[in-house]
């Protein structure tokens, strides 16, 4: 399975992105969207996960959860906006990887058997950050993570 991984995209939908995202089978929304028809866009490429991000205060996203637990094959995936406001022990609670966004640096690494991803910020560009995104290739019980810059 091929996870898209986006986030901070802050109303900014670039045609790179979309096309880096076309031919997953899911996508997850790290926060900060910015505004309800990228979610809509993102819908139409593939099933979506999505968080609520600290700008997103909207009434269109007020119903958005702050966070998300979902499962791709063996492997469950926790989506936080602001790894900051991380509440829990991820393998504790099962998780083999954590997606946040909130700093808009691309990085990953993994920690205690956890695989910690930010794909970035695809929206506008902030300071001298690159635009980014990401994705998860799962096999079973087998994740590898990638964040590429546009």
């Amino acid at each position: 399975m091929r996870i898209g991984l986006i986030s901070d995209t802050h109303g900014l939908l670039r045609p790179e992105a979309l096309g880096f995202l076309a031919g997953a089978d899911h996508i997850i929304h790290g926060g900060d969207i910015g505004a309800p028809d990228i979610l809509a866009r993102l819908a139409a490429i593939a099933p979506l996960t999505t968080v609520r991000g600290n700008n997103d205060t909207a009434p269109w996203a007020r119903a958005l959860p702050a966070t998300a637990l979902v499962r791709f094959e063996d492997v469950a995936v926790y989506v936080i906006h602001d790894l900051k406001e991380l509440a829990i022990d991820p393998a504790a609670e099962g998780a083999r990887v954590v997606v946040a966004g909130h700093s808009h640096k691309p990085a990953q690494a993994e920690r205690d058997g956890v695989l910690y991803v930010n794909p970035g910020s695809a929206g506008r560009r902030r300071f001298s950050l690159p635009i980014a995104l990401g994705e998860l290739v799962v096999e079973g019980a087998r994740v590898s993570a990638r964040v590429v810059n546009l």
